[in-house]
């Protein structure tokens, strides 16, 4: 039983959305080499996750563990905050936000 524990995914990420009650979408960044360029090219992937408390704002870099599926599109909860982030009011206004 607990060797299944301990094999739970960990990811790391930018919270890019907190608008949702006790969800957070978190923005992951990765490195891949383009096949014919040969050069690193970056992609994201997205993740939706539990925040019971709504700590999480946009900005934060956190720590988010896979657990059971939570509802159709939520599998990770908000391990840990790693760093507050800095974000002004036109950077969300710009992203989509009321002004």
């Amino acid at each position: 039983m607990s060797e299944t524990r301990n094999k739970r995914k960990v990811v790391v990420g930018v919270v890019t959305s907190d608008s949702m009650d006790k969800t957070i979408s978190v923005k992951t960044e990765r490195l891949v080499l383009h096949p014919r360029f040969r050069k690193y090219v970056k992609r994201y992937t997205g993740y939706k996750a539990h925040d019971e408390k709504n700590d999480a704002r946009v900005g934060d870099t956190v720590e988010l563990i896979e657990c059971r599926p939570l509802s159709k599109t939520k599998f990770f909860r908000l391990q840990r905050i790693v760093r507050r982030g800095k974000v002004s009011l036109a950077a969300i206004a710009a992203e989509g936000g009321e002004s």
